[in-house]
Order: C-alpha cells, then sequence, then structure tokens
C-alpha cells in the first residue's frame, strides 16, 4: 500500500513544476497548449458542483508530449474549483512515485490518482484518452511518442478533455457518495 499522505505535500503546483522540471522550450509548448484550452460553460458547470475536497495526484514529466497536451487540462479543472487540489510529480524525481503507478509494465505519464480527502485511492488514470488511443491507433498502429511539438486537433483536444472531466466527476462522486463521508459531513 502507497502512503500517498506522506508524498501529497512534496507535490507541485503546475507552476512549480514546470518551473522547476521544464526547459525553457517546454515551459513555451506548455504554456502555449494552456492557452488552447478553454471549459465550455457545461464543463464549469460540472466542476463548480464538486463538494468534497479531491487532492490529485499527477504523476508527469515536462518532455513528455503526452503531458504537455493533457496536464494543461487538469490546471483549468483545479482553477475552476478550489475542491480540486492537484500536486505534480516529477516521474524521474520520484521513482517511488514511478513504480508504484506503472501501467502496462512502465513508468507511464502522465498518470493521475484520484484521492478522498483522506489521502486515500479513489482510483487511477492514465497515460492517455480513449480518443486519444484510437487517434494514435488510426494514425500509426505501432509504437509512439508524441513529442507535442504538434497541438492536436480541435475535435481531439476537446474529446481529451470531456473524457479526463468523466473521470475527474467520476472521483468526485465516488468521494461523495461514500458512507463514511457521508457520515462525517452528516450528509
Amino acid at each position: 500500500m502507497f502512503d500517498y499522505a506522506a508524498k501529497f505535500s512534496a507535490g507541485l503546483t503546475y507552476a512549480e513544476f514546470l518551473s522547476r522540471h521544464g526547459t525553457p522550450d517546454q515551459q513555451a509548448r506548455w504554456a502555449a497548449q494552456h492557452a488552447q484550452i478553454s471549459l465550455t460553460a457545461a464543463q464549469r458547470e460540472v466542476l463548480a458542483g464538486f463538494t468534497r475536497r479531491l487532492p490529485v495526484v499527477c504523476l508527469a514529466g515536462a518532455w513528455c508530449g503526452d503531458c504537455v497536451q493533457q496536464c494543461p487540462i487538469f490546471d483549468h479543472f483545479a482553477a475552476a474549483t478550489p475542491r480540486i487540489e492537484l500536486r505534480f510529480f516529477d516521474r524521474d524525481a520520484h521513482p517511488d512515485l514511478a513504480a508504484h503507478l506503472r501501467l502496462c509494465g512502465g513508468a507511464r505519464v502522465p498518470t493521475v490518482v484520484f484521492l478522498n480527502e483522506d489521502l486515500q485511492e479513489l482510483g487511477r488514470y492514465g497515460d492517455r484518452t480513449l480518443a486519444k488511443y484510437r487517434q494514435l491507433a488510426a494514425a500509426q498502429l505501432g509504437p509512439a511518442c508524441p513529442t507535442g511539438f504538434v497541438p492536436p486537433s480541435a475535435e481531439l483536444q476537446a474529446a481529451v478533455l470531456d473524457e479526463w472531466l468523466g473521470q475527474f466527476e467520476r472521483a468526485h462522486w465516488m468521494a461523495r457518495l461514500s458512507p463514511r463521508l457521508r457520515e462525517r459531513h452528516g450528509d
């Protein structure tokens, strides 16, 4: 069992993560992608409805093309509600976390872990959404690691954003409907 309570406080905010782990070129790519993301009114409404504290761990790499395309989405989610407490961890600087979060036999990024207010795991998701995997399969049917130099199409970006929002919302509802937490909060 991994001790997220001990680890969470070592996490970085989005800006701190990029400042500490990103080169100037990487930071520029992340900033350009961040500027391309916009939440719809309906998406903002979903996030505004979050009532439980939702700590979120994101294992990432500033060099990773998938992270460039997805992690700014998470920052937009966190900016839309004070309930999401988002912390970033560099994969190479936190080998213990990377080893614990291995997907398909590898230290894949980005990987997101949703926690309840007691820092217990609700679930994890990563490294790419279904829409992204479908796009990659259609384009190449082979191993690849996008560089982040070419931004995704608007259609793909919207699909990825919606899929990630669904994962954040799922974690929120899991915490919100927890009998133990409902008893604690009297709701």
